[in-house]
């Protein structure tokens, strides 16, 4: 059942002779209010009243007014009405705004507009890639739509895109385990160049209408994690992310999941339906080098850790590798992990057990889908390695897995 919400209900006072260009106010209130997106909007019609120039408005039989009072209802979330109030102050030129705090239950579907971030860092496409890469990084996020001066949407960066086609050295969340002098020197490159010349373009929007479903059967489709949203009249107005849609399944109980069948209901699934073997692992004793060259050629980017019968020890990343690295060792390491290079000369010294993460975030092959995100979702990580009941290695799952049941793709 879904729960109670704090929302904000805006009131519009306004005579039904009232125009603005024309067309009745009320109407364009509410056309405003569509494009917003806004959850919905009533009018009302009076039957008595007056306002500030004390002109009685009635319905009376003898007396048939063509200017009776008119209310204007739109209830939605409190930013959502911020956010639509300067629209409304554009066009309006007499007549009463009123707010009011309450608190309400939708019984419709979780739509995009719902779980969006709505505060969105943007670049024009003149913008240098590395004031990008700055962006990206104070604002701890890993894409940045490119817009006009309208703010349609014109292409989107991301940090493949910074890696792929702008030549970065290293992916921006290794850069917290770097010195300074090795993050320029891993952005170097970048400079003289724009947004314009690396931003995925078109890019791929969706509409804030559109249901967390739709959003994730775009994103499978389309090999994507974020979309941007746009109104109806194509100005941006936030992002969705793949963790944002994620979020909102890890919250659903189970019981409702079950009766959720075009969202959730797959996430009563166990991990075994859905996880992948092809895991790299190494021995505790294994060298650093080699390690280094299982990250290399896994896209996954880390190595399990597991003893002679297979039992889970630990875990490596590529940023403990980074840590573990001393100032002299970094550059090389980032070479040979990044553009994949020789390790040889690269690679701190030692072995798997002494860099690897003693704690494993796990599940067992039985455990729900649903289990298995609100797992992933309480302990902020992208891939859970599963094992059996003895803790041996089975697999692992990670976030696109549960992403592509959401949008019932199960091949």
């Amino acid at each position: 059942m879904s729960e109670y919400v704090e929302i904000e209900l805006l009131r519009v006072y306004c005579g039904e002779s009232d125009r603005i260009d024309g067309r009745p106010v009320y109407e364009v209130l509410v056309e405003l209010a569509r494009e917003h997106g806004a959850a919905g909007a009533t009018v009302l019609r009076g039957v008595l009243g007056f306002g500030a120039g004390s002109l009685v408005h009635t319905a009376k039989i003898l007396r048939l007014s063509e200017d009776l009072p008119m209310i204007v209802e739109i209830a939605d979330r409190p930013e959502r009405i911020e956010a639509l109030l300067p629209r409304f102050e554009a066009v309006l030129k007499g007549g009463l705004m009123a707010r009011q705090k309450m608190t309400a239950r939708f019984h419709c579907p979780v739509r995009v507009r719902d779980v969006m971030a709505a505060d969105v860092a943007t670049v024009g496409p003149d913008a240098p890639l590395t004031d990008v890469v700055d962006l990206l990084l104070a604002r701890n996020v890993k894409a940045v739509p490119v817009v006009d001066a309208g703010r349609k949407v014109l292409g989107v960066v991301t940090g493949g895109d910074l890696l792929t086609r702008g030549g970065l050295a290293a992916r921006l969340s290794v850069y917290g385990v770097l010195p300074q002098e090795a993050r320029e020197d891993a952005k170097a490159r970048l400079i003289g160049h724009t947004a314009r010349e690396v931003m995925t373009a078109p890019a791929t929007t969706i509409g804030e209408r559109a249901s967390l479903r739709d959003a994730s059967q775009i994103m499978v489709k389309k090999g994507l994690k974020r979309l941007p949203v746009v109104d109806g009249t194509g100005e941006l107005i936030g992002i969705v992310s793949r963790a944002d849609i994620l979020r909102s399944a890890g919250k659903i109980p189970a019981a409702a999941a079950v009766a959720l069948p075009r969202f959730t209901a797959g996430l009563m699934q166990e991990a075994r339906d859905v996880l992948f073997t092809d895991v790299p692992t190494a021995g505790p004793d294994d060298a650093l080098p080699e390690v280094v060259a299982k990250l290399i050629a896994s896209p996954l980017r880390r190595v399990v850790v597991v003893d002679s019968a297979g039992k889970v020890l630990g875990i490596i990343l590529d940023s403990d590798l980074m840590a573990r690295c001393g100032p002299g060792r970094k550059p090389g390491l980032l070479r040979a992990l990044f553009s994949f290079g020789r390790t040889d000369d690269a690679c701190p010294l030692g072995t798997a057990k002494e860099v690897m993460q003693p704690r494993v975030h796990t599940v067992t092959g039985d455990a729900s889908l649903l289990d298995v995100l609100q797992k992933m979702l309480s302990h902020h990580v992208k891939r859970l390695v599963v094992t059996d009941d003895d803790g041996k290695l089975v697999g692992m799952v990670d976030r696109e897995a549960i992403l592509r049941v959401i949008a019932g793709h199960t091949d």
